[in-house]
Protein backbone atom coordinates (compact mmCIF):
# COMPACT_ATOMS: atom_id res chain seq x y z
CA UNK A 1 0.00 0.00 0.00
CA UNK A 2 1.52 3.36 -1.07
CA UNK A 3 1.69 6.43 1.12
CA UNK A 4 -1.33 8.14 -0.50
CA UNK A 5 -3.59 5.10 -0.06
CA UNK A 6 -2.49 4.70 3.55
CA UNK A 7 -3.20 8.38 4.20
CA UNK A 8 -6.67 8.11 2.67
CA UNK A 9 -7.43 5.02 4.77
CA UNK A 10 -6.39 6.83 7.93
CA UNK A 11 -8.61 9.78 6.96
CA UNK A 12 -11.57 7.44 6.47
CA UNK A 13 -10.99 5.87 9.88
CA UNK A 14 -10.80 9.30 11.50
CA UNK A 15 -14.00 10.37 9.78
CA UNK A 16 -15.75 7.21 10.96
CA UNK A 17 -14.58 7.89 14.51
CA UNK A 18 -15.92 11.45 14.34
CA UNK A 19 -19.26 10.22 12.98
CA UNK A 20 -19.55 7.66 15.78
CA UNK A 21 -18.73 10.26 18.41
CA UNK A 22 -21.35 12.62 16.98
CA UNK A 23 -23.91 9.91 16.27
CA UNK A 24 -25.99 10.79 19.28
CA UNK A 25 -26.24 14.53 19.05
CA UNK A 26 -29.31 15.98 20.84
CA UNK A 27 -31.43 15.81 17.67
CA UNK A 28 -30.68 12.10 17.27
CA UNK A 29 -31.29 11.34 20.95
CA UNK A 30 -34.62 13.10 20.55
CA UNK A 31 -35.43 10.96 17.49
CA UNK A 32 -34.53 7.71 19.27
CA UNK A 33 -36.83 8.52 22.19
CA UNK A 34 -39.60 9.81 19.89
CA UNK A 35 -39.65 6.59 17.88
CA UNK A 36 -39.67 4.56 21.06
CA UNK A 37 -42.64 6.59 22.24
CA UNK A 38 -44.52 5.94 19.01
CA UNK A 39 -43.89 2.22 19.37
CA UNK A 40 -45.14 2.28 22.95
CA UNK A 41 -48.34 4.12 22.01
CA UNK A 42 -49.01 1.56 19.26
CA UNK A 43 -48.71 -1.45 21.58
CA UNK A 44 -51.86 -3.46 22.43
CA UNK A 45 -53.64 -2.47 25.63
CA UNK A 46 -53.14 -5.92 27.13
CA UNK A 47 -49.38 -5.77 26.60
CA UNK A 48 -49.21 -2.36 28.25
CA UNK A 49 -51.34 -3.56 31.14
CA UNK A 50 -49.25 -6.61 31.97
CA UNK A 51 -45.98 -4.77 31.48
CA UNK A 52 -47.23 -2.03 33.82
CA UNK A 53 -48.33 -4.53 36.46
CA UNK A 54 -44.92 -6.21 36.26
CA UNK A 55 -43.25 -2.82 36.76
CA UNK A 56 -45.46 -2.08 39.77
CA UNK A 57 -44.49 -5.41 41.32
CA UNK A 58 -40.78 -5.21 40.55
CA UNK A 59 -40.38 -1.60 41.69
CA UNK A 60 -41.02 -2.99 45.19
CA UNK A 61 -37.40 -4.13 45.09
CA UNK A 62 -36.53 -0.48 45.72
CA UNK A 63 -38.48 -0.50 48.98
CA UNK A 64 -37.27 -3.95 49.93
CA UNK A 65 -33.62 -3.23 49.09
CA UNK A 66 -33.59 -0.02 51.09
CA UNK A 67 -35.32 -1.78 54.00
CA UNK A 68 -32.74 -4.59 54.03
CA UNK A 69 -29.87 -2.11 54.16
CA UNK A 70 -31.62 -0.13 56.90
CA UNK A 71 -32.17 -3.29 58.96
CA UNK A 72 -28.62 -4.63 58.89
CA UNK A 73 -26.33 -1.64 58.45
CA UNK A 74 -24.71 -0.29 61.63
CA UNK A 75 -26.07 2.92 63.10
CA UNK A 76 -23.63 5.41 61.58
CA UNK A 77 -23.96 8.72 59.68
CA UNK A 78 -22.69 7.13 56.46
CA UNK A 79 -25.27 4.33 56.61
CA UNK A 80 -27.91 6.62 55.15
CA UNK A 81 -25.99 7.00 51.89
CA UNK A 82 -25.32 3.27 51.61
CA UNK A 83 -28.89 2.41 52.54
CA UNK A 84 -30.22 4.40 49.62
CA UNK A 85 -28.32 2.23 47.14
CA UNK A 86 -31.05 -0.32 47.79
CA UNK A 87 -33.56 2.08 46.24
CA UNK A 88 -31.91 1.60 42.85
CA UNK A 89 -32.69 -2.13 42.70
CA UNK A 90 -36.30 -1.78 41.58
CA UNK A 91 -35.44 0.79 38.93
CA UNK A 92 -32.64 -1.38 37.58
CA UNK A 93 -35.05 -4.31 37.26
CA UNK A 94 -37.81 -2.26 35.64
CA UNK A 95 -35.79 -0.08 33.26
CA UNK A 96 -33.32 -2.72 32.10
CA UNK A 97 -36.17 -5.24 31.93
CA UNK A 98 -38.04 -2.87 29.57
CA UNK A 99 -41.20 -2.79 31.72
CA UNK A 100 -43.72 0.04 31.58
CA UNK A 101 -42.98 2.59 34.31
CA UNK A 102 -45.26 5.63 34.34
CA UNK A 103 -42.56 8.21 35.02
CA UNK A 104 -40.55 7.11 31.98
CA UNK A 105 -43.58 7.87 29.84
CA UNK A 106 -43.66 11.49 30.98
CA UNK A 107 -40.95 12.08 28.37
CA UNK A 108 -41.05 9.07 26.03
CA UNK A 109 -44.67 9.45 24.92
CA UNK A 110 -44.72 13.24 25.05
CA UNK A 111 -42.09 13.74 22.34
CA UNK A 112 -44.22 12.19 19.57
CA UNK A 113 -47.10 14.46 20.61
CA UNK A 114 -44.87 17.51 20.29
CA UNK A 115 -43.98 16.47 16.75
CA UNK A 116 -47.48 15.49 15.59
CA UNK A 117 -49.41 18.14 17.54
CA UNK A 118 -52.79 16.52 16.93
CA UNK A 119 -55.66 15.63 19.26
CA UNK A 120 -55.33 12.02 18.16
CA UNK A 121 -51.68 11.85 19.29
CA UNK A 122 -52.60 13.58 22.55
CA UNK A 123 -55.40 11.06 23.11
CA UNK A 124 -53.01 8.15 22.47
CA UNK A 125 -50.62 9.59 25.04
CA UNK A 126 -53.37 9.94 27.66
CA UNK A 127 -54.57 6.41 26.90
CA UNK A 128 -51.11 5.00 27.52
CA UNK A 129 -50.64 7.11 30.65
CA UNK A 130 -53.94 5.91 32.08
CA UNK A 131 -53.27 2.24 31.36
CA UNK A 132 -49.69 2.28 32.66
CA UNK A 133 -50.44 4.29 35.81
CA UNK A 134 -53.38 2.05 36.66
CA UNK A 135 -51.31 -1.07 36.01
CA UNK A 136 -48.39 0.23 38.11
CA UNK A 137 -50.74 0.86 41.04
CA UNK A 138 -52.32 -2.59 40.69
CA UNK A 139 -48.86 -4.16 40.80
CA UNK A 140 -47.87 -2.00 43.77
CA UNK A 141 -50.95 -2.98 45.79
CA UNK A 142 -50.53 -6.65 44.86
CA UNK A 143 -46.95 -6.84 46.09
CA UNK A 144 -47.78 -4.74 49.18
CA UNK A 145 -50.47 -7.30 50.05
CA UNK A 146 -47.82 -9.99 49.83
CA UNK A 147 -45.64 -8.01 52.25
CA UNK A 148 -48.43 -7.34 54.75
CA UNK A 149 -50.57 -10.49 54.73
CA UNK A 150 -47.96 -13.24 54.36
CA UNK A 151 -44.69 -14.09 56.11
CA UNK A 152 -42.81 -13.57 52.82
CA UNK A 153 -40.79 -10.73 54.37
CA UNK A 154 -38.90 -11.40 57.64
CA UNK A 155 -40.38 -9.50 60.57
CA UNK A 156 -37.25 -7.44 61.24
CA UNK A 157 -37.15 -6.26 57.60
CA UNK A 158 -40.87 -5.55 57.63
CA UNK A 159 -40.32 -3.11 60.50
CA UNK A 160 -37.99 -1.12 58.23
CA UNK A 161 -40.46 -1.33 55.33
CA UNK A 162 -43.14 0.22 57.55
CA UNK A 163 -40.73 2.91 58.80
CA UNK A 164 -39.81 3.83 55.21
CA UNK A 165 -43.47 3.86 54.22
CA UNK A 166 -44.44 6.22 57.04
CA UNK A 167 -41.61 8.54 56.09
CA UNK A 168 -42.48 8.54 52.38
CA UNK A 169 -46.17 9.23 52.88
CA UNK A 170 -46.00 11.38 56.00
CA UNK A 171 -44.34 14.54 54.75
CA UNK A 172 -47.59 16.25 53.75
CA UNK A 173 -49.16 17.02 50.38
CA UNK A 174 -47.23 20.25 49.85
CA UNK A 175 -43.78 18.75 50.50
CA UNK A 176 -44.68 15.60 48.57
CA UNK A 177 -45.57 17.68 45.52
CA UNK A 178 -42.42 19.80 45.50
CA UNK A 179 -40.12 16.84 46.17
CA UNK A 180 -41.74 14.94 43.31
CA UNK A 181 -40.62 17.54 40.76
CA UNK A 182 -36.87 16.75 41.04
CA UNK A 183 -37.67 13.03 40.91
CA UNK A 184 -39.61 13.54 37.67
CA UNK A 185 -36.71 15.50 36.19
CA UNK A 186 -34.19 12.83 37.20
CA UNK A 187 -36.17 9.96 35.67
CA UNK A 188 -36.65 11.92 32.44
CA UNK A 189 -32.92 12.66 32.43
CA UNK A 190 -32.17 8.93 32.77
CA UNK A 191 -34.38 8.22 29.75
CA UNK A 192 -32.62 10.98 27.79
CA UNK A 193 -29.15 9.62 28.60
CA UNK A 194 -29.85 5.91 28.08
CA UNK A 195 -29.51 5.87 24.26
CA UNK A 196 -25.86 6.90 24.49
CA UNK A 197 -24.99 5.04 27.70
CA UNK A 198 -24.11 1.70 26.03
CA UNK A 199 -22.35 -0.51 28.60
CA UNK A 200 -22.71 2.14 31.32
CA UNK A 201 -26.52 1.81 31.54
CA UNK A 202 -26.33 -0.14 34.80
CA UNK A 203 -24.26 2.52 36.55
CA UNK A 204 -26.29 5.35 35.04
CA UNK A 205 -29.53 3.97 36.49
CA UNK A 206 -27.82 3.04 39.77
CA UNK A 207 -26.37 6.50 40.41
CA UNK A 208 -29.31 8.66 39.38
CA UNK A 209 -32.00 6.61 41.11
CA UNK A 210 -29.78 6.56 44.20
CA UNK A 211 -29.90 10.35 43.97
CA UNK A 212 -33.71 10.25 44.16
CA UNK A 213 -33.54 8.35 47.44
CA UNK A 214 -30.57 10.22 48.89
CA UNK A 215 -32.24 13.54 48.09
CA UNK A 216 -35.44 12.34 49.79
CA UNK A 217 -37.45 13.02 46.63
CA UNK A 218 -40.80 11.34 45.98
CA UNK A 219 -41.59 8.92 43.14
CA UNK A 220 -45.17 7.95 42.36
CA UNK A 221 -44.67 4.24 41.57
CA UNK A 222 -42.10 3.30 44.22
CA UNK A 223 -44.07 5.46 46.64
CA UNK A 224 -47.27 3.63 45.71
CA UNK A 225 -45.80 0.44 47.16
CA UNK A 226 -45.13 2.24 50.44
CA UNK A 227 -48.56 3.87 50.35
CA UNK A 228 -50.21 0.50 49.68
CA UNK A 229 -48.40 -1.12 52.61
CA UNK A 230 -49.90 1.43 54.99
CA UNK A 231 -53.36 1.22 53.40
CA UNK A 232 -53.40 -2.58 53.76
CA UNK A 233 -52.23 -2.24 57.37
CA UNK A 234 -54.92 0.34 58.12
CA UNK A 235 -52.37 2.97 59.16
CA UNK A 236 -53.71 5.51 56.65
CA UNK A 237 -57.11 5.88 55.01
CA UNK A 238 -57.72 5.76 51.27
CA UNK A 239 -58.61 9.48 51.33
CA UNK A 240 -55.32 10.38 53.03
CA UNK A 241 -53.37 8.16 50.66
CA UNK A 242 -54.94 9.71 47.56
CA UNK A 243 -55.19 13.34 48.60
CA UNK A 244 -52.12 13.57 50.81
CA UNK A 245 -49.70 11.53 48.76
CA UNK A 246 -50.80 10.04 45.43
CA UNK A 247 -52.21 13.07 43.63
CA UNK A 248 -49.51 15.56 44.79
CA UNK A 249 -46.67 13.18 43.87
CA UNK A 250 -48.26 12.27 40.54
CA UNK A 251 -48.64 15.95 39.67
CA UNK A 252 -45.06 16.74 40.73
CA UNK A 253 -43.58 13.87 38.72
CA UNK A 254 -45.53 14.95 35.61
CA UNK A 255 -44.43 18.57 36.00
CA UNK A 256 -40.81 17.56 36.51
CA UNK A 257 -40.66 14.98 33.73
CA UNK A 258 -42.89 16.65 31.15
CA UNK A 259 -43.33 20.36 31.76
CA UNK A 260 -39.75 21.05 32.81
CA UNK A 261 -37.37 18.46 31.36
CA UNK A 262 -39.22 17.49 28.17
CA UNK A 263 -39.85 21.11 27.22
CA UNK A 264 -36.14 21.85 27.72
CA UNK A 265 -35.23 18.86 25.56
CA UNK A 266 -37.72 19.97 22.91
CA UNK A 267 -36.42 23.53 23.00
CA UNK A 268 -32.85 22.56 22.18
CA UNK A 269 -33.80 20.57 19.07
CA UNK A 270 -37.05 22.08 17.73
CA UNK A 271 -35.29 24.36 15.21
CA UNK A 272 -33.33 21.38 13.83
CA UNK A 273 -36.40 19.23 13.19
CA UNK A 274 -38.29 19.19 9.90
CA UNK A 275 -41.74 20.76 9.94
CA UNK A 276 -44.57 18.25 10.11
Amino acid sequence: MDQTARYEEEEEKEEASVQNAAALAPKLIYEVIRREGEEEMARPKRSLLWSGIAAGVMISLSVLGEAIFRTYLPDAPSSYLIENLGYSLGFLAVIMGRMQLFTENTITTVLPVMVERTWYAFGCMLRLWGIVMTANVIGAFAVAALFVFTPAIPAEIMVSVVDLSHHATGMGADASFWRAIPAGIIVALIVWMLPQADSAKFFLILVFTWLIAAGDFTHIVAGSVEMAVLVWMGDITAATAIGGFFIPVLAGNIIGGTVIFTLMAWGQVRDELPDK
